[in-house]
């Protein structure tokens, strides 16, 4: 299968998520979360692009950005993971040994509605799944601990929701999201797909021509085909001597 084409358009709102070469531990310090979130407030002044939700876990992280130009989300997620990469090589000791990151970042576009809200909730929700707090807004790497618990400077970091808060957000937030709801957010995760109700999502399929990652992956299935035909009383009938697979 051929890469996907990246999406940069402004006006869309954004998951995005990397995870370190080899799932290797690249978060072990406060030290080391405190200079990631250091290098994301720089990025978000630099670019001027909105940060709507983030959870940072150990090999991993989390954005949701609602960038306001077309070409800033590239713009921005060269420079952060460059910048990271280069300040966590330098204080690790390890200049030249490689890439910090498996690959290149993972997005898609997520709809601005209910999908909004269960996207976020499913981010800020890592490290409860993960059982490293006994409630959400307890883990300090996220955009939750900043909502609930960060003073005034903190919280500027984070922009407004494109879509209204619920007035039950954490009590829900604490609750296990449904297993559905997280197996689709996987899905466009793993394939890039538009996260949104069916209407919406064909017609950014459509237009950003996305076809590719509503297809089915893996081999097609193979079906049975006689591989001889006799007939008796000139009617066919299959030989069930030798049976062949082929590929449609």
């Amino acid at each position: 299968m051929s890469r996907i084409g990246r999406i940069d358009i402004g006006g869309y709102v954004y998951h995005v998520l990397n995870r370190a070469n080899d799932r290797l531990s690249i978060f072990n310090t406060d030290k080391d979360y405190h200079t990631f979130e250091v290098i994301i407030e720089d990025a978000v002044t630099k670019f001027d692009i909105r940060l709507l939700s983030y959870s940072i876990m150990s090999n991993h992280w989390h954005l949701v950005l609602y960038p306001k130009n077309d070409g800033d989300l590239v713009k921005f997620m060269t420079w952060l993971t460059n910048t990271h990469t280069k300040r966590w090589r330098l204080e690790n000791n390890t200049t030249g040994e490689g890439h910090l990151y498996q690959g290149r970042y993972k997005s898609f576009i997520c709809q601005n509605d209910i999908h909004f809200i269960r996207l976020v909730n499913y981010v800020e929700q890592n490290a409860l799944k993960a059982n490293l707090v006994e409630k959400a807004e307890n883990w300090k790497w996220s955009s939750v601990w900043r909502r609930e618990k960060g003073n005034n400077e903190q919280m500027k970091l984070l922009s407004n929701w494109p879509v209204a808060m619920p007035e039950d957000y954490l009590l829900r937030l604490n609750e296990i999201q449904l297993k559905s709801d997280d197996e689709v957010i996987e899905t466009s995760i793993i394939k890039s797909n538009p996260y949104g109700d069916d209407f919406w999502t064909d017609i950014n399929v459509k237009r950003f021509r996305l076809e590719q990652t509503l297809r089915k992956t893996g081999r097609p299935k193979k079906r049975m085909v006689p591989d001889t035909i006799i007939t008796i009383d000139m009617r066919p009938v299959v030989s069930f001597m030798t049976l062949k697979f082929y590929s449609f």
